[in-house]
């Protein structure tokens, strides 16, 4: 189902122009200052506010409020229009939220040039199906996704995975071969992924790195992330350095990190960290 499918309407945009928008609460007041001939007021299941739809001169336009809230003023302009009031699954909006802006990406963004090495995607699926068996439908997280393997592995062993990366050319790539899926996919910053990203079973973080003294603050940031919205986690690094850091940032969370060598694959994948909270 598409935005304007839950809206029960033809057309609809958002005044968010990216999904990293969706935490900017300056938008309200643009939304509000866009005034109504009509409005719509989505809820979702416990009746807290989802999105509000407004008609303005010759377009419906939408802000969200899956990572913020609506202004008193938003309420105000609605309640002055006497709106209609609509209900939808917080999940099955946040997906077409998804898709929306996972489709305006391919439109406006060029893939990246082909980086997958065929090979990787059973190796891979080895290693997750070694580390936690097959899924059955639960949510897994797919930090810094790339092109999109990691997501491929995941599906293909029965978890539902949630892909985020800032770099949009890769996403483009990996939208554009079916690898990631627009309903599944976010285009933000992996060091603020806690804003967008609700807490999930399991997530993975593969390849992570070059950790460097240049940019280890940085992966430092994203792993805490990772490790902040997931109960069992799974990151992969090139070396034994890398993998120790990523073992200390967990344990300073209190989580459980076990780092193990992955032989199997020497390039990607070669060292594994394993993590939990109890």
């Amino acid at each position: 189902m598409n935005i304007a499918e839950i809206f029960e309407l033809e057309n609809l945009r958002f005044v968010e122009q990216s999904f990293a928008d969706l935490t900017d609460s300056r938008l309200n007041a643009i939304l509000t200052e866009q005034g109504a001939n009509e409005g719509r007021l989505l809820l979702d299941e416990a009746e807290e506010p989802l999105a509000l739809a407004f008609q303005g001169a010759d377009s419906w336009i939408a802000g969200t409020f899956l990572c913020r809230n609506p202004s008193v003023a938003l309420i105000d302009l609605f309640e002055s229009v006497n709106g209609e009031i609509f209900q939808e699954n917080r999940a099955v909006f946040a997906a077409a939220v998804r898709e929306y802006f996972s489709t305006a990406l391919t439109a406006q963004v060029s893939p990246s040039i082909e980086d997958l090495n065929p090979a990787r995607r059973g190796i891979l699926g080895t290693l997750i199906e070694n580390t936690w068996g097959s899924g059955s439908g639960e949510t897994c997280v797919d930090c810094c996704c790339g092109s999109g393997v990691g997501s491929l592995v995941l599906r293909d062993l029965g978890y539902s995975p949630l892909s985020y990366d800032n770099d949009a050319s890769l996403l483009s790539r990996g939208l554009f071969t079916g690898r990631l899926l627009p309903a599944e996919t976010m285009c933000l910053n992996a060091t603020i992924a806690s804003q967008y990203v609700e807490p999930s079973p399991k997530g993975i973080g593969i390849m992570m790195g070059e950790i460097n003294s240049f940019s280890q603050d940085m992966w430092e940031l994203i792993v805490q992330e990772l490790f902040a919205s997931t109960k069992e986690t799974l990151i992969t690094v090139g070396t034994e350095p890398e993998a120790r850091l990523v073992a200390a940032w967990g344990e300073e969370m209190g989580r459980t990190v076990d780092v193990k060598e992955n032989p199997a694959d020497p390039i990607y994948d070669l060292w594994v960290c394993q993590s939990i909270i109890e």
